[in-house]
């Protein structure tokens, strides 16, 4: 085996690894941002609208510096950019613990956004260090690492917030995420694929527009994005709803959380199989399908138990939905083109997570959260109906464009 096979693979195992403790920080403390909101910071009105607030501030700054960090990247490596970013996200979980009112929190959550792409830098590392026959592989096996950090996360911030506290967790976070940025030290960046002298974002929104696919596949990844985080900021007010204990809201969302992750690594690979078998376009309309039924479904969930098993059905099926739109994206790409498809892809998918969360909580303050599952799986629906008739039923359209 020669060195450029051994370093992809080792890379990979690292850069998972790395990976799942940053996402295992995060979701370890910032689900329960509504809890923290109203307990440790005294916010009682207009709750839901402060909890999306919070959420999106970071993602929509994370956006708008991801051009720079983009930039740096190129010229000194993914690599710095991994340790960078997790010294820096690692700072901003210490600095939640010493918060004292929101406005403080929310400046909090803007410096967090500057300092993040720990995820974007993972994706480019890979996907730039790994051989061209597998990188749909190996950018595979890193979206893996995500949902387990998932799974994780909010079960361990459930069980230590009732130990040591909301504010605990922060600390529990920053550790965390320093042991991240500690891991990818071991990287070793054996490929480098330098970028086109006129590559630039517009010219490669050009590029992609050229491709009669790819901008469907970004719209569905930016609707996709949005209908998971959307979410995000009211199920801890749902538990509570649903008649959850208000001391035990942590843990008992951090259950809740944990189920789509679960329900992800349970059939996330086999999706990928079935993908691989009957076609990635049609596991996507399974997917959506699967996505927006189990959305309306959540509407008739009357406890915390039919709630859990209700999210984690919904999950079962929407697991196949980011590992169909991702291959379908190195499908209709050219090969010299796949990087910065792909790049565009994630950029859909961060507007999609400040978008979420924002409209999330407007929503659920405005129209009641039931609202939310309903007009989600509403549009989920509607997506299912796209995929159906613009993807599956013109298969010529599907075709690499040369």
């Amino acid at each position: 085996m020669n060195d450029t096979m051994l370093h992809w693979k080792r890379n990979l195992y690292i850069v998972w690894l790395g990976l799942f403790f940053n996402h295992m920080a995060f979701t370890l403390s910032v689900p329960f941002f509504p809890l923290f909101l109203n307990n440790d910071l005294g916010i009682e009105n207009g709750l839901e609208a402060w909890s999306g607030i919070s959420i999106s501030i970071s993602f929509l700054i994370s956006g708008l510096c991801a051009p720079f960090w983009g930039s740096l990247s190129d010229k000194y490596g993914s690599k710095l950019m991994l340790i960078r970013s997790g010294a820096g996200l690692a700072a901003a979980h210490f600095l939640n613990y010493f918060v004292q009112d929101p406005f403080t929190f929310m400046a909090v959550r803007i410096f967090q956004g500057f300092m993040a792409g720990f995820s974007p830098a993972a994706i480019t590392l890979v996907g730039a260090n790994t051989p061209e026959k597998h990188v749909g592989y190996a950018l595979g096996v890193i979206s893996t690492s995500t949902a387990a950090g998932g799974i994780l996360g909010p079960l361990a911030g459930g069980i230590l917030s009732q130990w040591v506290g909301l504010r605990g967790c922060f600390i529990a976070s920053g550790i965390i995420t320093l042991i991240s940025a500690a891991i990818v030290f071991g990287v070793k960046e054996v490929l480098e694929r330098k970028p086109e002298s006129n590559s630039s974002l517009l010219n490669d929104i050009k590029k992609a527009g050229s491709n009669p696919r790819l901008l469907p596949l970004y719209g569905l990844i930016l609707l996709v994005s949005t209908s998971v985080l959307i979410i995000e900021p009211l199920l801890t007010i749902y538990v509570v709803q649903l008649g959850g204990a208000v001391k035990t809201a942590a843990l008992s969302s951090g259950i809740v959380f944990s189920a789509i992750g679960i329900a992800t690594v349970i059939m996330g690979p086999r999706w990928g199989k079935i993908g691989g078998r009957i076609g990635y376009e049609k596991t996507l309309l399974i997917g959506l399908l699967g996505g927006g039924i189990g959305n309306l479904l959540q509407l008739v969930a009357y406890n915390l138990a039919v709630f859990g098993i209700l999210r984690f059905s919904y999950g079962l099926f929407f697991a196949a939905v980011y590992p169909a739109l991702n291959a379908l994206i190195i499908k209709y790409a050219d090969p010299n083109f796949r990087g910065r498809a792909v790049s565009l892809s994630q950029s859909a998918s961060q507007f999609g997570i400040v978008v979420g969360p924002l409209l999330g909580g407007f929503l659920g303050g405005w129209t009641g959260i039931p609202f939310v599952f309903l007009l989600t799986g509403i549009v989920l629906l509607g997506a299912a109906w796209y995929v159906k008739g613009n993807i599956i039923d013109k298969p010529n359209g599907a075709r690499r464009v040369a």
